[in-house]
C-alpha cells in the first residue's frame, strides 16, 4: 500500500503516512460527483424555470435550451461551486469521496480553505488539457497527486477505519 512521503516540511508530521487513496477510487468518487452535480443542476434548472413561469417572468411557450456541457460558461462555473463548496463544507470530502470512504487533505493548513478548495475545483480543467493527462500522473508522482492536486497543494488519502 502506497503512503504519503513529504518531499518538504509543512503541516507533514500530521499526515505523514496516511495511505493514500487509490486511483480505481479516486476516479469513481469522480465520476460519482459528477453524477450528482448533473443530477443538482437539472433540478436547479427545473425549479428556476417553475419559479419564474410562476412569477410570470417567462411564458410556458418559451424555448429554454440551457445545456450541461463544458462549452457553457454557466456548466463550468456550477462544476468549480459543485466541486469547491463540497469539497469545503465536507472537510475534504464530496459526496462522491464520501461514499468511497477518502478526503481530501491540504499539505499547507489543519482544514481546507474555501481558496483551497475552489483552487483544487479549477484545477480540473488543468487536470483534463491533453486528453487527461494531468489526471494521469497519479501514476508517476511519488505521492500520487494529480496536477489538481499539486495546483491545491492536496492529497487525497484514504479515511482510516473508525
Amino acid at each position: 500500500m502506497q503512503t504519503y512521503e513529504p518531499s518538504h516540511q509543512t503541516r507533514l508530521d500530521q499526515i505523514k503516512g496516511m495511505p493514500l487513496a487509490s486511483f480505481p477510487r479516486r476516479a469513481v468518487a469522480f465520476v460519482l460527483d459528477f453524477f450528482a452535480a448533473f443530477l443538482i443542476f437539472l433540478a436547479l434548472l427545473i425549479g428556476g424555470a417553475r419559479v419564474l413561469h410562476y412569477f410570470g417572468w417567462i411564458d410556458p411557450e418559451t424555448n429554454l435550451n440551457l445545456k450541461f456541457d463544458f462549452a457553457n460558461w454557466y456548466s463550468l462555473i456550477f462544476l468549480v461551486f459543485y466541486f469547491g463548496l463540497f469539497t469545503y463544507l465536507g472537510n475534504g470530502k464530496t459526496p462522491g469521496k464520501w461514499l468511497m470512504k477518502i478526503r481530501v487533505v491540504s499539505l499547507t493548513h489543519e482544514h481546507i480553505s474555501l481558496w483551497h478548495a475552489i483552487e483544487r475545483a479549477l484545477g480540473y480543467g488543468a487536470s483534463a488539457l491533453e486528453l487527461g493527462f494531468g489526471f494521469l500522473q497519479y501514476f508517476i508522482h511519488p505521492n500520487k497527486q494529480t496536477v489538481h492536486d499539486r495546483i491545491a497543494e492536496t492529497i487525497v488519502i484514504k479515511e482510516a477505519k473508525a
